[in-house]
């Protein structure tokens, strides 16, 4: 179970993200935003033309990044993973449905 955040950073801009049920962030917003309401929308969209990537970083961990239509980063996984079946189901939790195109 996770739990969705929204909250205010240090130049007083929205953000998002998720924790799980032991406090882990486990994914969030790769941008702020001026009004709480849009913030709220970046955090549950659904859009369908949505494009989610997974990919090695630096150090060889999987990650995902969740684009937008217009190519823009929406969210992004906090934290690197080892496999990619972990990866993959941490983005299940933040809204991932099973197909990378």
């Amino acid at each position: 179970m996770s739990k969705l955040e929204i909250y205010q950073d240090k130049s007083k801009q929205w953000r998002w993200r998720r924790k799980a049920s032991n406090g882990k962030i486990i994914g969030a917003s790769s941008e702020s935003y001026k009004a709480r309401k849009d913030c709220e929308a970046n955090a549950n969209r659904t859009d369908v033309r949505d494009k989610w990537e997974f990919y090695k970083d630096k150090r060889g961990q999987h990650r995902w990044r969740r684009k937008a239509f217009n190519g823009s980063i929406v969210g992004a996984a906090s934290e690197g993973f080892k496999g990619k079946a972990h990866c993959q189901a941490n983005a299940k939790l933040n809204g991932w449905k099973g197909s990378t195109s």
